[in-house]
């Protein structure tokens, strides 16, 4: 009887008023430390709970109209306090009004059993608030060349992907165009986001940043540049194979997050091998990093722009023949033919390889252990024509040192490979 008494006091509402409450003190917050906004603390506050209470009464009158009313007298209220108060500079304001309407929005959305995803928004939209100049100076230092790049992903995601027919062709099924350029996508994004990092981030944070942008963008182009610059500057031989190394322990990084979005049935098993070579190789950071001591400033690696058409394509095209190169020799050669593709493409891209054999254990062509292996296999292989780079362009001095962490992870690899 009591619990009734309460319900038909509608006091069970209570959790969504205080949720709203709770997200319009958390917007209004940034609001208030902001000098020139006509809206702070108090109204946005009052603005969220407005729009749960809107919300309520249009769901129980079975009125829409009484939502989209209070909208637009919180947008008219606040554009009239600008329309009759601007503030200096000519701003407009438009920041404050829009975060005053997306706030009534949360407060409507708590109300339709929403809460959890208002609330995520409303961090999300805080710290956007909040980050404002760090925001504009990263605009700032956008150049043309990273605005096509973002650009180009797009059209590489949004444009071409949804196109392209999601259905097996060819020998073994195993080529499918849908998955072929969503590979594409996934390994173009993992390299654009370490590109625009490496570029916003510069050379102010040291050798670590640098290597692990450099390594996210490619591994390779920044061991040869590396290589060359410790070579020209035997002050910086640590410093580079500090950044060489690094780069390339990244890659194990991209291939266990890659594993886990391609296949995650894998990844318990391929976690420990990568974990071990990524152990191995964080201890002679570690010695390195000790042993270096000054902290010079080196130069940011001119990479290309991973999103760019042609290094897709360039991309796509290698992941298919190393597909169904992959599939045919393991299933004429078995093991030994699958290893031999893995060794010898993983000598310029391991992604591929990876990619390639993750595919084919999804289609139920690899065994565990043969994806594993395969993978391992095409890492060393990566690793050793790297050395040889680093041989060739840094000489035998600088090579010894990364020769020691190219070791260290090889070992690890393939020590965690022999315990399976």
């Amino acid at each position: 009887m009591e619990t009734s008494l309460l319900q038909n006091n509608g006091i069970e509402a209570l959790p969504q008023f205080l949720t709203s409450l709770a997200i319009g003190l958390l917007i209004g917050l940034e609001r208030e430390r902001n000098p020139s906004a006509k809206a702070g603390l108090r109204t946005f506050a009052l603005v969220a709970v407005f729009g749960t209470l809107s919300a309520l009464l249009s769901d129980k009158l079975d009125s829409p109209w009484i939502l989209l009313a209070g909208l637009l007298a919180v947008a008219g209220m606040i554009v009239a306090a600008y329309f009759n108060r601007p503030i200096e500079k000519n701003d407009p304001g438009t920041t404050t009004v829009i975060a005053l309407l997306l706030c009534y929005g949360l407060g409507a959305m708590v109300w339709y059993e929403l809460a959890k995803l208002a609330v995520m928004l409303a961090i999300g939209i805080t710290a956007l608030l909040y980050f404002k100049p760090e925001l504009r100076g990263i605009s700032q230092r956008l150049t043309r060349r990273d605005l096509v790049a973002v650009l180009q992903f797009s059209v590489l995601t949004f444009i071409i992907l949804p196109i392209l027919p999601n259905q097996n062709f060819g020998p073994y099924d195993a080529f499918n165009p849908h998955q072929a350029w969503l590979m594409v996508v996934l390994i173009s994004g993992l390299s654009l986001a370490g590109y625009a990092a490496l570029h916003i981030v510069g050379s102010r944070y040291g050798a670590p940043l640098l290597g692990f942008f450099g390594g996210l963008v490619s591994s390779t182009a920044t061991t040869m540049i590396y290589a060359r610059h410790g070579k020209s500057d035997p002050t910086m031989e640590k410093l580079a194979t500090l950044v060489i190394v690094i780069a390339s322990l990244v890659v194990l990084i991209r291939l266990l997050a890659v594993s886990a979005v391609v296949a995650y049935g894998a990844l318990p098993a391929l976690a420990p091998v990568l974990l071990g070579g990524l152990l191995c190789g964080l201890l002679v950071v570690a010695y390195l990093w000790r042993k270096t001591g000054a902290t010079q400033e080196l130069y940011i690696p001119e990479t290309a722009n991973p999103a760019e058409l042609h290094t897709a394509l360039g991309f796509g095209l290698l992941y298919v023949i190393v597909l169904l190169g992959a599939a045919w020799m393991a299933d004429i050669a078995g093991s030994q033919g699958l290893y031999a593709v893995a060794l010898v493409s993983g000598l310029t891209d391991v992604d591929a390889i990876t990619l390639s054999s993750l595919r084919l254990f999804n289609l139920g062509q690899l065994n565990e252990q043969q994806t594993i292996t395969a993978i391992a296999l095409a890492f060393v292989a990566n690793l050793a024509f790297k050395l040889g780079m680093v041989v060739f362009i840094g000489g035998r001095q600088l090579a010894k040192w990364v020769a020691i962490g190219f070791a260290a992870m090889s070992i690890g690899v393939l020590a965690g490979l022999f315990a399976l």
